[in-house]
């Protein structure tokens, strides 16, 4: 009986209760996995335009619903070939097998349809960075990460709205 106790409480530790997503920890051990089996795996952070303020004017409530429908979102997209989760507050982490311009674009337009919350329709957006782990000098799990980020900041630095991928 303790033990299906303790599995269950570590199955929930690695689950964001909120999303359903896996949290950082559950996050990279399937990442780890999906990079060492897969070299051509991308890493990808994604970040939500102006949430506070999203959260400011139309409440925790919006908020909460903003995150769920990223997090469903990005799921899906993900499919059978990658893994989501949250890193925490409005920022998300996926990891593909493989990863195109394409690909991008399909995010990209799947994060920034509305939100239809209590009936209003809320305008979601999304800054992605990515990185193609195979064209890291070293290919860890923390490098594309950092890679990614920096990724992502530079899309937030050319007006948010958009994806960065580094050549």
């Amino acid at each position: 009986m303790h033990g299906s106790i303790l599995t269950r409480r570590l199955a929930s530790a690695r689950r964001d209760p909120l999303t359903g997503l896996h949290t950082r920890a559950g996050w990279a051990a399937r990442a780890e996995h999906i990079i060492r089996r897969h070299p051509q795996a991308a890493v990808l952070l994604v970040d939500l335009d102006h949430f506070k303020t999203l959260n400011d004017t139309h409440g925790h409530a919006a908020g909460d619903a903003a995150l769920v429908a990223t997090a469903h979102r990005l799921r899906t997209w993900c499919g059978r070939h990658g893994t989501a989760g949250r890193l925490g507050g409005d920022e998300f982490v996926a990891v593909v097998r493989n990863l195109d311009a394409a690909d991008l674009d399909a995010l990209i337009a799947a994060l920034h349809q509305p939100l239809n919350h209590q009936g209003v329709p809320l305008p979601l957006a999304a800054s992605v960075g990515a990185c193609r782990v195979a064209e890291l000098p070293v290919r860890t799990l923390t490098d594309a990460l950092a890679a990614a980020d920096a990724a992502m900041y530079a899309a937030k630095g050319r007006g948010r709205r958009g994806t960065r991928l580094p050549r």
